[in-house]
């Protein structure tokens, strides 16, 4: 049997197909959601408006690491490196299961921006991928580690008032910090300081949109 090759248009379109799919329908989950047999808090009205902003906040970045390990696969140079981004990705779709329901339970709603994080997060996954497979995965590293510390930030904004949103963020908090090891592990390699200072800001500027709009 023949192996297809895909052309770049090809993969491209593919990439596309994947984002209106990430924007539009709700990916299933490969495992239960952590919050699943928990019973809903009794929030005050303030509680349940900050656990909806955040995990509204949440779930764009889930949908900013779609685009992101998308982006890389694009251009990845190795197979094995492309492999992995996608099997990322794919690992990355529990988390938008979960944040999204979680949304719809506190009654709140998606960022409306959400097609300019895809598309501005493809674009810089295919421009990490150009530098170079290393480089490619040490974007991957140091974006994790920077999720994980937003996330510590928002479990302590929730405390223990909203056990059901703990539960998806810690178990996210625990996922992420491994896609950074396995990231290192692949031959990652740690980014300068400014490109890290960089991202920081990128990630505010989204974080800090994404809880109002």
């Amino acid at each position: 049997m023949s192996t297809r090759h895909y052309s770049a248009i090809d993969q491209l379109l593919g990439v596309l197909d994947i984002g209106l799919r990430t924007l539009c329908v709700t990916p299933g989950s490969s495992r239960p959601n952590p919050a699943a047999d928990l019973p809903e808090a009794e929030l005050s009205a303030t509680q349940r408006d900050l656990s909806g902003r955040l995990m509204r906040i949440n779930h764009a970045g889930e949908i900013a690491a779609q685009g992101l390990y998308q982006g890389q696969a694009l251009t990845a140079k190795l197979p094995e490196v492309r492999a992995s981004m996608q099997q990322a990705a794919a690992e990355e779709n529990d988390h938008l299961n979960w944040c999204a329901t979680r949304v719809r339970e506190l009654g709140s709603h998606r960022s409306y921006l959400d097609p300019l994080w895809y598309l501005g997060s493809v674009t810089l996954g295919a421009l990490a991928g150009l530098a170079g497979d290393k480089w490619s995965l040490g974007f991957v590293a140091e974006t994790e580690k920077q999720v994980v510390t937003h996330l510590d930030k928002h479990l302590q904004q929730i405390g223990e008032a909203d056990p059901k949103t703990r539960a998806i963020l810690t178990q996210m908090k625990t996922d992420e910090g491994q896609h950074a090891t396995v990231a290192l592990e692949a031959g990652g390699v740690s980014l300068p300081a400014p490109v890290q200072r960089l991202m920081r800001l990128s990630s505010k500027l989204m974080t800090t949109t994404a809880y109002w709009v």
